[in-house]
């Protein structure tokens, strides 16, 4: 079968029996909070709002659990993506370790979740595993190893035989740090909206917000045939749009590259080291690989600055060769293995690569989440509990590790 460009395996894999719909939003009424945003963040921020008494209306653009978490690969993660060094430097140690700290608790948390609502995903435990391959990555390894030591934050350095034997490749040493999982984000997004819809939440699709304006006291959202009444406006887009235009200075758009193989034939696979957690290198940008299905495998990288959408299908068959042969350098047995499916998915990065989550003096009444440039999933249950404290009043000044302000 030919290669499947632009498309997600997530929502291809997914029955259609499953795959919800929800009608579009029409009408003038008032809530307690908008959520703009029907993505993983605004569904899991949907559902804690719901669950704190909150009246929530969430309002989707297109459909629901579609847009950039259905092209994510599924990795529930435990760090932010930055090195802690970097954000240490950055920061100070007292942010860098409540980022770090907050991002695993948020990942254990979900995963938690998806488990207590029995939500049929996929869910499974993994570990991750940075490597290094030459003496130059090792020193960078070992020096990030003993920051996050010195911040009691849990890390494990391997030698290169304990490396080797955990991530079945030929490398100098690996950091090994546990309590990730992998997930199908697809079917754990629309489980999420599903279990938020039981609370009481308002769901709505293909309903893009044209504009919100707001007094001292409310905000009017308003789409094309309908408008909210709210004082709480939540803007969990990813990345700023043109409904807070003043925001978009604080990102760089950015694409993020995929391609997941043809099945690996069993006798390949058994020559091939089987870990079974996330490995990521120390290249950059990253590689990030993990197996799907026990019998293909998963690379994201190839990372850009945003692509004009006039050269977006060249550039996805181009980028998802160039994984395709990056992953054969790790795992010279797959050479000559066609890749199924080649994506991409767009994201925002800040200049500390924390994405910000909060409130923006010139937005009144609003709340932010945007500029997530991990690989993973654990920075949206993150930002659904750093919202709903800001919502509460309840924020800590630890919270403004990720606000506008830090």
């Amino acid at each position: 079968m030919p290669t499947r460009y632009g498309r997600s395996p997530w929502i291809d894999n997914c029955p259609k029996s499953r795959v919800p719909a929800y009608a579009r939003y029409r009408g003038a009424t008032s809530t307690d909070a908008v959520i703009i945003g029907g993505g993983l963040t605004g569904c899991l921020t949907a559902y804690a709002f719901a669950q704190a008494g909150v009246k929530v209306t969430l309002l989707e653009a297109e459909r629901i659990g579609r847009g950039a978490t259905a092209m994510s690969m599924g990795w529930i993660g435990t760090e932010p993506g930055p090195r802690f060094a970097e954000i240490e430097k950055q920061m100070g140690l007292r942010a860098a370790r409540y980022a770090w700290q907050s991002w695993r608790r948020a990942a254990l948390d979900f995963s938690a979740l998806l488990r207590r609502l029995e939500i049929k995903c996929q869910l499974a435990d993994a570990d991750t595993l940075h490597l290094a391959t030459s003496a130059e990555e090792t020193v960078a390894l070992t020096r990030e190893h003993k920051h996050r030591k010195g911040a009691d934050l849990d890390a494990s350095l391997l030698t290169a035989r304990a490396g080797t034997a955990a991530a079945g490749l030929s490398v100098d040493a690996a950091l090994r740090i546990q309590g990730g999982a992998f997930v199908d984000p697809y079917r754990a997004t629309i489980g999420i909206a599903a279990a938020a819809e039981k609370r009481g939440v308002r769901l709505c699709e293909k309903s893009p917000v044209e504009k919100v304006t707001f007094t001292r006291t409310y905000a009017d959202v308003k789409t094309a045939i309908g408008s909210i009444r709210t004082p709480r406006v939540i803007v969990a887009t990813g990345v700023p749009t043109l409904l807070s235009k003043a925001l978009i200075r604080h990102v760089w758009f950015k694409h993020r590259f995929f391609a997941l193989t043809d099945p690996v034939p069993a006798k390949i696979r058994s020559r091939l080291g089987r870990p079974g957690g996330v490995i990521t290198d120390l290249a950059t940008p990253p590689h990030v690989i993990r197996w799907v299905d026990d019998d293909r495998l998963l690379v994201a990288g190839a990372d850009s600055d945003a692509v004009p959408s006039r050269l977006r299908e060249k550039t996805l068959v181009q980028r998802t060769g160039q994984l395709m042969y990056e992953l054969s350098t790790l795992y010279p047995e797959i050479s000559g293995i066609m890749p199924s499916y080649g994506w991409d998915a767009a994201y925002g990065e800040t200049a500390e690569r924390l994405p910000y989550i909060g409130a923006h003096r010139n937005f009144p009444h609003h709340l932010f989440a945007f500029g997530d440039s991990s690989h993973g999933l654990a920075g949206a249950y993150l930002a659904s509990r750093l919202l709903l404290r800001h919502h509460l009043g309840d924020a800590t000044p630890l919270d403004d590790t990720f606000g506008f302000n830090r």
